[in-house]
């Protein structure tokens, strides 16, 4: 029963994710998105899988937790790539200002 709830739980945190992704990658800006939070979640996953194996509990839960893991993976990745962009912005808007 405690593998079936820890399931749920990691389901209901792991739905928000893919939605996080879609608004990240729709909105093309970073500033919106906090990194320590991202990496405070992947961190919380880490050691959840962590103690999964320590546990030797290895089990469908796991799989969620990897899932989970990547999904926030690639928030952070998709989080980069939309700083580039604002900075690319930023220095475009500059030069504007400069000629303007």
């Amino acid at each position: 029963m405690a593998e079936i709830l820890e399931t749920v739980m990691l389901i209901c945190f792991g739905l928000s994710w893919p939605v996080n992704l879609i608004k990240s990658i729709k909105a093309k800006t970073a500033a919106s998105t906090s990194l320590r939070f991202l990496l405070l979640i992947e961190a919380g996953y880490i050691a959840g899988i962590a103690a999964k194996l320590a546990a030797e509990r290895i089990n469908y839960v796991l799989a969620v937790y990897f899932i989970n893991l990547a999904f926030v993976a690639v928030n952070i990745v998709v989080y980069f790539i939309n700083l580039n962009r604002d900075k690319k912005r930023s220095v475009e808007s500059e030069d504007i200002n400069r000629l303007g």
